[in-house]
């Protein structure tokens, strides 16, 4: 993995530029001492470490405009960080570079029923947004398996999704409006509490953009009423092809679960274990899937879900009943990843996107590359749409199989471009994926999006290293780079 090679003039003014941090965030807002910083020196993506220069923690929008105002003006580099969940390494820190923490930004600022929204700072956990309207029987939508610790902010930077993103979208599909402070210190809204702003959709340019065109410090997202009825079908089938074939039959038939997911026996075993969520043991392959609505709707898909299983050869099938009964179902899946340390001491989670109808050919490859690797694979996955996640499983202490699990997971990613999909679902490009881009697109392509980030970040200051395997200078790219220190967007609401 290569990073940009660090600015020893910059590192040579590191006393001073904490000094200066200091007057701006006071008190344990900045971290220097090199054992404290060894806690910000990677995220989810552990495999990858580096210390940062400095982390500082501010507690307000005034706070984190100046921070970035200070750094704009002295040409140091930003890696803004959210909880520190995000698994391609996109918060992985710069040892010339401020991280910029935001996990004091922990607020529900407001909920607006009426307009069926929430406005919450970015520090904010996804599942505190359901916390905070569950009571009047609204939740968020968006459901990542760590909604537990990851942050509204992260979620929006990596377009986040989960188990029920099939039927209720993703993140982006979820996000109203987002407060954003520029690289320069500007503080700018983009979109609102409606569902659709007239003018470029800047905000979907946003969502996603892994923390390389600003640092949001707001977030409003929608929230929906709970479905009247929700019960959970466990399907369990002889092999992973027949399992695919369902999934496929379950989509052909017009029907859009709230959830559908995929987990194959490592990954039963292991969560089974660990949850008891009551998975059968003696199956290769295990659906979920989840049925919402009107409980007269919900029995009738149940029935039709099971016949389609049936014609697939399911040799399992069993509905929740109860409540607690889907629940139980669904905590097995939501803890699959940490359920994984009970049978490998590492493992690699990786993320890539296929088209369903080419499931059952995706699985079949990946267990030949697993028997050519000699390193077992996990599947967990969000199925319905194609989101798979395979888990590498290794021992970093021995030696070559970092290595060996690094090229597994690249040669996964390239197959799912080989069959039509893409390098990434939800987890995002960051360091993991960005020198496979090119796999996906052209150096024109990464040449034009990087002229968009140009627009908003024209000394590429923020986050530099991450997505793209070549970074250009925004004077080398075109027209499309900031004249003059403005926008190229003078439309954008300003404060």
């Amino acid at each position: 993995m290569r990073m940009p090679e660090p600015d020893a003039e910059i590192i040579a003014q590191r006393d001073h530029i904490v000094t200066a941090l200091r007057q701006i965030v006071s008190g344990e807002g900045v971290i220097a001492d090199e054992n404290e910083l060894s806690a910000y020196e990677c995220d989810g993506l552990s495999a990858y470490r580096q210390r940062p220069m400095v982390v500082v923690l501010p507690e307000t929008k005034a706070q984190v405009a100046q921070v970035l105002k200070y750094c704009h003006a002295g040409g140091i580099k930003v890696v803004p960080r959210g909880a520190g969940t995000g698994l391609s390494g996109g918060a992985l820190p710069l040892a010339d570079g401020v991280t910029l923490g935001l996990g004091k930004f922990n607020k529900i600022l407001e909920v607006d029923l009426d307009n069926r929204c929430v406005v919450a700072q970015p520090g904010v956990t996804n599942l505190g947004i359901t916390a905070a309207v569950e009571h009047a029987g609204f939740y968020y939508a968006p459901d990542p398996s760590s909604q537990i610790a990851c942050s509204i902010g992260g979620n929006v930077a990596e377009n986040s999704g989960g188990v029920h993103c099939l039927k209720y979208g993703l993140t982006t599909n979820n996000v109203l409006g987002v407060e954003m402070i520029m690289m320069d210190g500007e503080i700018i809204r983009l979109g609102g509490r409606h569902l659709d702003a007239g003018g470029y959709d800047l905000l979907g340019v946003v969502t996603g953009s892994e923390g390389l065109l600003g640092v949001i410090t707001e977030v409003t997202v929608r929230v929906l009423q709970k479905p009247t009825t929700a019960r959970a079908l466990l399907l369990g089938f002889g092999t992973s092809v027949q399992a695919g074939e369902c999934v496929a039959g379950i989509i052909d038939h017009g029907i859009i679960p709230g959830g559908l997911e995929m987990m194959d026996k490592h990954a039963i075993h292991a969560t089974e274990d660990f949850v008891h969520a009551g998975y059968p043991m003696d199956v290769e392959a295990l659906l979920i899937v989840e049925l919402d609505g009107p409980q007269v709707e919900v029995d009738l898909l149940i029935e039709r879900v099971g016949k389609i299983a049936s014609d697939c050869g399911a040799t399992y099938n069993r509905a929740s009943e109860s409540e607690e009964e889907r629940e139980r179902f669904w905590a097995g899946r939501k803890n699959a990843f940490p359920a994984m340390g009970r049978i490998s001491p590492d493992y690699m989670c990786m993320d890539g996107t296929i088209p369903r109808s080419k499931l059952p050919y995706v699985l079949k490859r990946m267990s030949e590359m697993s028997t050519h690797y000699g390193l077992r694979v996990a599947n967990v996955f969000h199925a319905g749409d194609g989101n798979l996640h395979p888990l590498i499983l290794f021992d970093a202490n021995l030696a070559d199989e970092l290595e060996k699990a690094e090229a597994f997971g690249a040669e996964i990613l390239k197959l799912c471009v080989e069959v039509g999909g893409v390098l990434t679902g939800e987890h995002g490009v960051g360091v993991e994926k960005r020198d496979l881009m090119g796999e996906m697109f052209t150096e024109d392509d990464l040449k034009q999006q990087q002229r968009l980030k140009c627009a908003f970040d024209p000394d590429q200051l923020l986050n530099p290293g991450k997505v793209y395997p070549t970074l250009h200078r925004c004077a080398e790219l075109g027209k499309m780079h900031v004249h003059n220190g403005e926008l190229p967007f003078p439309d954008l609401p300003r404060f």
